[in-house]
């Protein structure tokens, strides 16, 4: 059999704790040589065999560039925005080993009113939703659902863009907040109005 290589080249695209778990891990083994990280945190500076690359994680361009020029054998992407950005599809398409999801798979995380429609297209258990495009919609999907119910920006939100809601006033008050304070940003260009469900959280 042939002997496994020891020179592999890693990069890892974020900047999060959960980035730093993949480089930490990734640096483990006797495969890797080194390990980029772009743009990395201070924990991920002082890693055994783990160097920081001053480039943002939407740096779709750079990020190509620093795989060529650096012979990286493997990328693989945490963050949303760049996956949401299609890097992958970039990176595929430039025939730079790549691991994440395509644009059009990471819509499932960048926009939760198309995932909730691809769970009804589908038959997934979910709560009962609308999409909203315009404030007028979101307050009608308030009142239909008799105000208890979530508020969610449609975009990312950096994990925030969630609000519960336990009666009218409040619903239409949060979704003021979403769609016209746009306290999320351009998240909340679209609003999702969800059934408001009760009971133990698990994540899987």
């Amino acid at each position: 059999t042939p002997m496994a290589r020891s020179d592999l080249a890693v990069l890892v695209v974020g900047s999060g704790g959960r980035e730093h778990a993949l480089a930490w891990a990734v640096a483990r083994s006797p495969s890797v040589r080194s390990v980029f990280v772009a743009p990395g945190n201070g924990g991920t500076a002082r890693e055994h065999k783990v160097a920081n690359v001053p480039l943002r994680d939407d740096d779709v361009d750079g990020l190509a560039r620093l795989a060529r020029q650096e012979g990286v054998d493997l990328t693989v992407v945490g963050p949303e925005v760049p996956l949401g950005a299609g890097i992958v599809d970039r990176f595929r398409a430039e025939r730079l080993p790549v691991f994440g999801p395509t644009a059009d798979a990471a819509r499932l995380e960048t926009s939760k009113g198309w995932a909730r429609d691809f769970m009804a297209r589908h038959e997934v258990p979910r709560p009962a939703f609308i999409v909203a495009d315009d404030l007028a919609a979101a307050e009608r999907a308030v009142r239909a659902m008799g105000g208890r119910c979530v508020v969610k920006a449609d975009g990312l939100a950096a994990g925030k863009g969630v609000l519960v809601c336990g009666d009218v006033d409040e619903a239409l008050a949060a979704v003021r907040t979403v769609m016209v304070d746009l306290k999320f940003g351009a998240a909340g260009a679209r609003a999702l109005v969800e059934e408001r469900l009760a009971g133990p959280e698990l994540s899987v």
